[in-house]
């Protein structure tokens, strides 16, 4: 479709549905949304020639050769949103991020996904997701301030009046169909004020861009409704952590690759398998991104540790779930939702094509009993682990050349500063357990 026509479709849903201001919406670094606010009337000037913007104190674009950068609406997102005024209404367009010249943006998150996808296309693979994103409601003290006290003290499954959330999740539900979203499920989860929200597969570029959107919806309809939502993976010490579990599925020429035949999966499945298992290491300082992050890794409840892969068993780094609606994909448990989803995804299909390139050799399949593995399958090497903390996995990441392949040396390279930095001045700081554990004998 030509710009002309693209931009004659966009006025006239403008008009048709009243709007009047609209976000231009893009991600830094860590996976925040941004956003910069036009009028209606400046649309077509965006669409033409975009807006500019100085990325200078956006996190990860300060090392750009050029800090005056462009946002492009991509107008195949634009959504009205449902929580603002219904008069003078508000939308969203995801903008993609380019020079002044033209060119792309080599530190746009979108346009790396985009770039890895094309990778896959050209050899023939198309490349789906879908996520489970769990979060907290908590809540809020007199100024309006986020607590850590659960909306209730309802478990897994729990209905109302226990899960006194149950209003909230379903007006998020609400707001993500009038976005577009096709709702799968949602339901109280096991942690106290935990919830769980699980929408269609789509495309990879898709998901993410559904993803960044499904965050803001629940902060949004939560602080409506006089509570905080919390994506953090590990708010309370003897809670379930919150986890981004994502469901990868893969074809080539219609054909699924990880249709279960009795146990059986194909070689490129296999591959594709290996290959992520070989670079989760390096991959999980983006895939779990917070300090906070390791507390739910190494805090058991459900949360993996061992990197191994298995059918059904939920203990597992990968698992193989039973496929339904011919939904053929396999699930990676450790990532969790303050990820940057771009690039996340970019990370796991670009290992995944470069073990199913090498023909890289599968693992043996883990087995596992209640809480730790019973039996390793046909073999006794070690079984190795995730990072436990997150300058490990970030020293994982340095020492792994894909992660420098797909986000660019200069990407990954600011990404292990700024992150390094985090973790210092996290070690730098004095915290209440010191306290209480030392004060008294030393």
């Amino acid at each position: 479709m030509s710009l002309a026509k693209k931009t004659i479709e966009v006025l006239e849903f403008i008009e048709a549905n009243d709007v009047k201001f609209i976000r231009l919406q893009f991600c830094d670094l860590f996976g925040q949304n941004r956003n910069i606010a036009i009028t209606a009337m400046q649309i077509e000037r965006a669409l033409n020639s975009g807006i500019p913007f100085d990325a200078s104190l956006v996190v990860g674009f300060s090392e750009s050769k050029l800090t005056d950068l462009v946002l492009y609406p991509d107008i195949s997102t634009i959504q009205i949103l449902p929580w603002r005024p219904q008069q003078g209404k508000v939308a969203r367009i995801l903008c993609d991020i380019r020079y002044p010249n033209g060119d792309s943006f080599e530190a746009d998150s979108r346009y790396i996904l985009k770039e890895t996808i094309k990778q896959a296309e050209t050899l023939g693979y198309q490349f789906n997701i879908s996520t489970e994103c769990e979060f907290y409601l908590f809540k809020q003290d007199e100024n309006g301030d986020p607590t850590t006290i659960p909306t209730d003290q309802a478990g897994y499954f729990d209905l109302a009046p226990y899960d006194r959330g149950e209003n909230t999740r379903r007006e998020i539900c609400l707001t993500l169909e009038d976005m577009g979203f096709e709702i799968e499920s949602s339901r109280h989860e096991a942690g106290r004020g935990q919830h769980e929200i699980d929408f269609k597969y789509d495309d990879a570029l898709s998901s993410a861009d559904k993803i960044m959107t499904f965050k803001t919806v629940v902060k949004t309809i939560a602080q409506r409704n006089g509570v905080h939502a919390s994506f953090l993976p590990k708010p309370l010490m003897d809670e379930p952590g919150s986890g981004m579990h994502i469901h990868v599925s893969l074809s080539k020429n219609g054909q699924e690759l990880f249709e279960n035949n009795n146990g059986q999966l194909s070689d490129e499945a296999r591959y594709f398998m290996a290959g992520v298992l070989a670079h989760v290491k390096g991959l999980t300082a983006v895939a779990n991104p917070l300090v906070n992050s390791y507390k739910r890794l190494t805090g058991g409840k459900e949360a993996p540790r061992h990197i191994g892969w298995g059918f059904g068993n939920r203990s597992p780094l990968i698992r193989i779930p039973m496929e339904l609606d011919d939904y053929s994909r396999f699930e990676l448990r450790s990532p969790d939702p303050t990820c940057n989803p771009y690039l996340t995804f970019a990370l796991i299909l670009a290992a995944g094509l470069e073990g199913i390139k090498n023909k890289t050799p599968l693992m043996n399949e883990l087995v596992f009993g209640e809480d730790e593995i019973t039996k390793n399958v046909q073999t006794d090497e070690r079984i190795e682990e995730l990072p436990i903390t997150l300058m490990d996995a970030l020293a994982e990441m340095r020492e792994d050349p894909l992660i420098s392949d797909v986000l660019g040396v200069n990407l990954a390279k600011k990404y292990i500063e700024l992150k390094t930095a985090e973790w210092m001045d996290y070690i730098k700081t004095v915290h209440p357990w010191e306290i209480d554990r030392y004060l008294s004998i030393y």
